[in-house]
């Protein structure tokens, strides 16, 4: 299966355009695709870009369609329907689906897309703005692994690593896998940062202590030191945390998993989302610490 690379697929079509899509778009452009870009506002980070009024139209334009967009409710938007992108999408196109959405809205679409003969991946990425930035995304895909293949190029554009997670479906479910840990493990630190606050414990030697420890991933080290400086600027806001636990709390019980840590996450990380919606999820540790500080 040819590969589809900026010689023999060059126009990509980006449904959904925000700060994770736009970061990712520039470096397909910079290997050399040219990319054209859809979003419900008309308005892109990026005025270079050409916008589409809809995405059935973006889809008639495009060799390969990528959708990037918040939840299943704006996948079904953009998909079906009159103007989605399914009614103007070309047999034979490849669509790159990177939403974090629920594995049914995952089947949903690879099914829909046999039926208008087309091949989808679930791709999901791992990594907030800082890594779309950089290009070193780890982008987590279900489907065959010849398919996978023909998007490497792709792939190898806008991440570091690419990691078949098994069949179609799969890189859906890896992702809440994974952002399942990220949420459980910033509910720990928020709960215990105000602990350690509440106790009397230094608020600077508290921060620095937890940034030398072997425990505590990079990425929430990352976490820390902004929340030290109560800098809580999104990098992955807390309504999209939120929504990703509240995926993974459904999906676990349709598999009757019990998953008790991940329930009580969901719910502080509700508490984040009705304060801070557009922060960054960490935003419920200043929220912790808000929390101790009016009790002292």
């Amino acid at each position: 299966m040819t590969q589809l690379s900026p010689e023999n697929a060059s126009k990509i079509g980006f449904i959904g355009y925000g700060a994770m899509a736009s970061r990712m778009g520039t470096h397909l452009k910079k290997a050399g695709y040219s990319v054209t870009a859809y979003t419900p506002s008309g308005k892109s980070p990026d005025p270079s870009v050409r916008m589409a009024g809809t995405p059935r139209d973006l889809a008639k334009q495009a060799d390969t369609v990528i959708v990037c967009v918040p939840d299943d409710e704006a996948l079904a938007a953009s998909m079906y329907g009159e103007h989605g992108a399914l009614a103007g999408i070309k047999t034979g196109t490849l669509l790159i689906n990177t939403s974090s959405v629920s594995p049914e809205a995952t089947t949903r679409l690879a099914d829909a897309g046999k039926k208008v003969g087309i091949t989808v991946l679930d791709a999901p990425v791992s990594g907030s703005t800082p890594e779309a930035e950089a290009g070193s995304l780890v982008i987590l895909v279900g489907g065959s692994a010849n398919d996978i293949e023909n998007a490497q190029p792709i792939f190898n554009a806008i991440g570091k690593v690419t990691i078949h997670a098994g069949p179609s479906g799969c890189g859906t479910r890896l992702k809440l896998v994974i952002n399942g840990i990220m949420g459980a493990g910033l509910t720990t630190l928020a709960e215990t940062i105000a602990y350690g606050l509440a106790a009397g414990l230094d608020r600077t030697m508290l921060f620095d202590a937890l940034d030398q420890v072997a425990v505590i991933s990079p990425h929430h080290k990352r976490k820390l030191k902004a929340a030290k400086d109560s800098n809580f600027a999104p990098q992955f806001p807390g309504r999209l945390m939120q929504k990703d636990m509240r995926l993974l709390l459904d999906a676990a019980a349709r598999e009757a998993v019990p998953v008790p840590t991940i329930a009580a996450t969901t719910q502080m990380l509700s508490l984040g989302r009705r304060k801070y919606p557009n922060e960054d999820y960490s935003a419920l540790i200043g929220i912790m610490e808000k929390l101790v500080a009016n009790d002292t």
